[in-house]
C-alpha cells in the first residue's frame, strides 16, 4: 500500500439505506440497521489493511498542488507528458462557477489557486482562448489580478520570470546562522515553516529562472506591467510591527550585496546540511510537497545532476504522492498512514468482534514498529534532556514526530493491548515533557508561540508558528486520562484549565487540524469525559448546547470551510459523515447518548449515501493552513462514521452512558 496508486476494494452494500420505518418496530429496526452499517463498514476496512497491519487513504487539497507538480516539471525541464494531461483533467475538473478555483469543494475563486491553475494548464499546452480560460482569467483580474498573489505564488512567478524578485519578501541565506536567542530565528517558527523555508532560502539566494521549455507566460493576469508598477508586499497582519518588518526588509535589501561571499558559502553549507539530515530518504524533507518541491529546485539550482543519489532521492518523494483513483490523478501534500492507521484502529475496536479485533492487533504491532526512538528531531532543541518517543503523520519524517498522532496511536495500543506495551510508556513520557507552559499542547513544539513573527512579510499565509490548540491538546489530555493519570496529576490538570479557557463564547472549541468548531468541540469534549469532567457542568452544557443548535434538518452536521473567517463562522452547506459523526461522537461524550440529537445524527449516518462501504463524501473536512489551504481526508468517511454508530451501539447496550477511553 506504499505504493503510488489507490484502488477502492469493492465490498457489496446498497448505495443508500432506506430510511427507517416509524411504529413500535423502529428500536429494533434502527438497531438491526446499525449491526449491518458497523458490519458492512467493517468488512470495508479490513479488505483495506495492507499485510504488514497499515492503512493510509487518499489526502487532497486544492489544485495548488498539482498545479505546483506540473510547475516543477516545467522549472527542471522533466517533463511526462501522460502525466501532466492527467493532472491537467483533474485541474480542469474543479474549476468553480465563478471562473476561478477555490480552496475547498464548493468555496469561492481564490486568487493564488487560480493563478497557479492556469499557469500549469497553460504549461500544458491549454489554448488561452479556449472558455474554461477565459473564464479564469477573467475570475483573476475581477479580484484585482495576480498582483494580489500570497507570498508563495509570487516567488513562483518569480522563479518563471513572470514578476520581479523585488515582489517577494527578503529573505537572506544568512538566516541560517543566527543564534537562538536572536528573535528570527528558524527553532522560533513552526516544523512545515521551518523545512519550506531552507530550501527555500537557497533559491531566493541564487534567484534562478525555470527552463520553462515552452515559454510560457501570464502576462495577461496582472492589471499592469509588474515589472513597471512592482506589486508591493503585503501587511500580514495590520499592525504597528508590520511598519517596523517592512523597513527592515528595505534595510536587507540594501546590506545585501555586502555580505561576504565566505559568511554566505557558511550559510549555504549550513542549509544543504539542514536538508541532507532530513530527507528521510526518497520520503522527502518533512514529508510534506512544498518542502519537497523546493528541495529538488534547490539541489537544480546548486547543480546536483540527474544522477545524484540526493537529487533522486528528493525527486522519487515527490512522485510518491501521486494517486490514481477514480479515474482521476492528483498530487497529495503528503501521505498519512500513521494518522490513517491509529485511527482506523480505534473504530475497529469500538465495532469489537474477532476480525475486527484481529485487524486492529495487526495495526497495533505495525504502529509500535513505526515509533522514533533513535532520532533527536527539532523537538529536542526545546527539550534536550527528553528521551524520543513519537511518532509522524508520515511512513518517515524521523525529524518531526507530531504530539497528535502520538496521542492517537498510544491510545490505539493501549486498547488493543490493555496488560502494557513499552512503545505506550515511552509515548506517554514523550508527550509529557512536550506540554507548553500555558498547559497546552502544539503539534510539533513547545512553545511555538512568537507571536511578533507574524508580522514579517514572508507570513502573509497566517500560519508561521505552531501554538498549542485545543484539539491537539485534547488528545494529549485524553491520552493521559486513558493511561490512568488522574485529573488532579499536574501535567493533566494544567490541560483541562488550557482547554476550557479556550472555550468559545458560544460554547464550541475552534478547530484547528479539523474543519471546524464540530472537530474541536468533539475533541474537547471527548477529553473532558475521560478526565471525569460532569456533564452537568456550564462549559459542557454549553458545548452541548452549541451542538444540538447547529444539528441540520436531515439530522446531521456541517460546517464549511469558509468558517476559519471570523464574519462567517457558522456557515455551512451540507450536512456531511465526518462531521455528523464527530458532533456525534462529542454528544455522547457529554453522556447524550440518548437524547434526541444523538438519535437523529445515527439516523443521518444510516441514511446517508454510501459506496463501497464506506460513507460519500465531498466535502472537504480538514485544514493544513486555515484560510490558505485545505485539505480532504478521504478515510475520515470511512472510519469515523463507523466509529460513531459502534459507540452508539455499546453505550445503549451497557449501563456506562460514556466512554472510559481518551478518544
Amino acid at each position: 500500500m506504499e505504493g503510488s496508486t489507490w484502488e477502492r476494494i469493492a465490498v457489496e452494500t446498497p448505495a443508500s439505506v432506506p430510511i427507517a420505518p416509524t411504529g413500535p418496530d423502529r428500536k429494533e429496526e434502527l438497531e438491526t440497521r446499525v449491526d449491518r452499517a458497523i458490519e458492512t463498514a467493517g468488512a470495508f476496512l479490513r479488505g483495506r489493511q495492507s499485510s504488514d497491519g497499515h492503512w493510509v487513504f487518499p489526502l487532497e487539497a486544492d489544485v495548488t498542488i498539482p498545479a505546483e507538480y506540473i510547475l516543477l516539471e516545467h522549472f527542471i525541464d522533466d517533463i511526462d507528458p501522460a502525466l501532466e494531461g492527467r493532472l491537467a483533467d483533474y485541474i480542469r475538473n474543479r474549476q468553480g462557477e465563478d471562473g476561478g478555483w477555490p480552496l475547498f469543494h464548493e468555496g469561492e475563486a481564490d486568487v493564488s489557486a487560480s493563478v497557479k491553475a492556469y499557469f500549469a494548464l497553460k504549461c500544458v499546452g491549454d489554448d488561452p482562448e479556449a472558455p474554461h480560460m477565459r473564464r479564469a482569467r477573467a475570475a483573476i483580474l475581477e479580484r484585482g489580478g495576480a498582483e494580489q498573489c500570497n507570498v508563495f505564488t509570487r516567488i513562483a512567478l518569480a522563479l518563471f520570470e513572470q514578476l520581479p524578485w523585488r515582489a517577494v519578501p527578503m529573505m537572506p541565506l544568512e538566516i541560517m546562522l543566527l543564534p537562538r536567542w536572536f528573535p528570527i530565528h528558524l527553532d522560533k517558527v513552526s516544523y512545515w515553516s521551518r523545512t519550506v523555508i531552507v530550501p527555500l532560502l537557497v533559491l531566493l539566494d541564487r534567484r534562478p529562472g525555470a527552463a520553462n521549455p515552452r515559454n510560457v507566460n501570464v502576462a495577461e493576469l496582472f492589471l499592469g506591467d509588474p515589472w513597471k508598477r512592482c506589486p508591493p508586499l503585503v501587511k500580514p497582519t495590520g499592525g504597528i510591527l508590520d511598519t517596523v518588518f517592512l523597513a527592515v526588509d528595505r534595510a536587507l535589501r540594501l546590506l545585501a550585496p555586502l555580505s561576504p561571499p565566505a559568511l554566505r558559502r557558511r550559510a549555504l553549507d549550513r542549509a544543504v546540511d539542514f536538508i541532507g539530515k532530513r530527507l528521510n530518504g526518497d520520503h522527502g524533507l518533512g514529508g510534506i510537497f512544498p518542502a519537497m518541491a523546493n528541495t529538488v529546485m534547490a539541489f537544480r539550482t546548486l547543480g546536483y545532476g540527474n544522477d545524484d543519489p540526493r537529487y533522486v532521492d528528493a525527486l522519487s518523494a515527490i512522485r510518491r504522492l501521486l494517486v490514481a483513483q477514480k479515474g482521476q490523478t492528483f498530487c497529495q501534500p503528503c501521505l498519512s498512514p500513521v494518522w490513517d492507521t491509529a485511527l482506523v484502529a480505534h473504530a475497529l475496536m469500538e465495532a469489537g468482534g474477532a476480525d475486527n479485533e484481529a485487524a486492529a492487533e495487526l495495526a497495533s504491532g505495525w504502529l509500535a514498529g513505526e515509533q522514533i526512538t533513535e532520532v533527536r528531531g527539532d523537538w529536542a532543541r526545546a527539550r534536550p534532556g527528553l528521551v524520543p518517543g513519537g511518532w509522524a503523520f508520515e511512513y518517515r519524517n524521523d525529524y518531526y514526530p507530531d504530539t497528535d498522532d502520538t496521542a492517537v496511536v498510544v491510545m490505539a495500543i493501549d486498547r488493543v493491548r490493555p496488560t502494557g506495551d513499552d512503545s505506550v510508556k515511552r509515548g506517554a513520557e514523550w508527550i509529557l515533557g512536550m506540554q507548553s507552559t500555558t498547559g497546552g499542547w502544539g503539534s510539533f513544539d513547545v512553545d511555538n508561540s512568537k507571536h511578533y513573527l507574524d508580522s514579517i512579510p514572508f507570513a502573509d499565509h497566517g500560519a508561521l508558528l505552531d501554538p498549542p490548540t485545543s484539539d491537539v491538546t485534547a488528545r494529549c489530555v485524553g491520552m493521559l486520562a486513558q493511561l490512568g493519570y488522574s485529573r488532579d496529576d499536574p501535567s493533566v490538570a494544567r490541560g483541562i484549565e488550557f482547554l476550557i479557557g479556550e472555550q468559545e463564547e458560544d460554547g464550541s472549541w475552534y478547530g484547528r487540524w479539523g474543519t471546524n468548531y464540530v472537530y474541536g468541540t468533539w475533541s474537547v469534549l471527548t477529553a473532558l469525559n475521560a478526565v471525569g469532567e460532569d456533564p452537568a457542568s456550564p462549559h459542557i452544557r454549553r458545548a452541548v448546547r452549541w451542538l444540538e443548535e447547529r444539528q441540520r434538518d436531515d439530522g446531521g452536521w456541517g460546517e464549511d470551510g469558509a468558517t476559519y473567517w471570523p464574519d462567517r463562522r457558522d456557515e455551512a452547506k451540507s450536512s456531511t459523515p465526518s462531521q455528523t459523526a464527530w458532533a456525534v461522537l462529542g454528544l455522547m461524550a457529554a453522556g447524550e447518548v440518548d437524547g434526541p440529537a444523538v438519535r437523529r445524527g445515527i439516523e443521518y449516518l444510516l441514511n446517508a449515501p454510501r459506496e463501497d462501504g464506506s460513507w460519500r463524501e465531498d466535502h472537504y473536512n480538514a485544514v493544513g493552513f486555515p484560510r490558505v489551504f485545505y485539505l480532504k481526508y478521504h478515510g475520515y468517511s470511512a472510519y469515523f462514521p463507523v466509529w460513531a454508530l459502534a459507540r452508539y451501539r455499546r453505550l445503549r447496550g451497557g449501563n456506562a452512558k460514556t466512554s472510559p477511553f481518551g478518544l
